[in-house]
């Protein structure tokens, strides 16, 4: 069963000269972690922006758990989590009371609210800075953070895009790891999005390159460097989307 039907969406933004979405249609299954994977500007945002709900597609289906997005986005809205690329913290705020702010957003309260974002800060070593703030905090430290703010609901499908950009090794891997052993444990759904392809080789159990607002590849990592006769996603990445630069 699928957790995300994508049936031919288009979009296209006030005076752009191109679609950033050309008839794209995607399945996603349930209990995967999904990598949505392309170049600068390939549509990948604009693809994260129409499922979390954020602006419409100008035409095409989008169904989330079986449900059609726009008939039913606020319900299907409480299920999901979504951690974004730009921090969605306050600055002058402290890691604990921005924590505290979005679960009560989510409805959590009282003593539970309480014990999840302690046990959140000490699983992702952040409990000895819950009472800095935020400003003070470096990169990694806030990719942390965006990531617990993302999941105090307990959803059913996270979207993650790019969780590990401008990250040092060690979170990189404390984050790779947690959303693994999380996946595995709580038996959601994730679809993220990364410019580290071999860190995508690594989570996902099923990657789609796009590239011009179109699908250009679906399938297992293993399997397409199987079938594209290359040695790792990275170098399959760049056969099918070129050497050029994008901007």
């Amino acid at each position: 069963m699928s957790v995300i039907e994508i049936q031919d969406i288009y979009k296209t933004y006030t005076n752009a000269t191109s679609p950033a979405l050309n008839g794209v249609s995607l399945e996603i299954k349930q209990e995967t972690i999904f990598g949505l994977l392309g170049p600068n500007g390939a549509g990948k945002s604009t693809t994260i922006a129409i499922l979390s709900g954020l602006i419409k597609a100008d035409k095409g289906i989008v169904k989330i758990f079986d449900k059609e997005l726009n008939k039913n986005l606020e319900d299907i809205k409480k299920q999901i989590g979504i951690v974004p690329q730009e921090y969605a913290l306050f600055p002058t705020l402290t890691c604990y009371e921005n924590l505290h702010y979005f679960g009560n957003l989510y409805g959590l309260k009282g003593k539970a609210l309480k014990d999840k974002i302690n046990n959140y800060l000490e699983l992702f070593g952040l409990e000895k800075n819950a009472n800095k703030l935020i400003s003070s905090f470096s990169g990694g430290m806030k990719r942390r953070v965006n990531i617990i703010a993302g999941i105090l609901h307990d959803p059913k499908l996270i979207i993650l895009d790019e969780p590990t950009v401008g990250v040092d090794v060690q979170s990189r891997k404390m984050i790779i790891d947690f959303l693994k052993e999380y996946q595995k444990e709580n038996k959601i759904s994730i679809l993220y999005t990364s410019h580290h392809l071999e860190e995508a080789q690594e989570i996902c159990d099923e990657i789609a390159i796009i590239d011009y607002g179109k699908i250009i590849v679906k399938g297992s990592p293993t399997e397409l460097i199987k079938n594209h006769q290359v040695d790792s996603l990275e170098n399959l990445f760049i056969n099918l989307t070129g050497h050029s630069v994008r901007e």
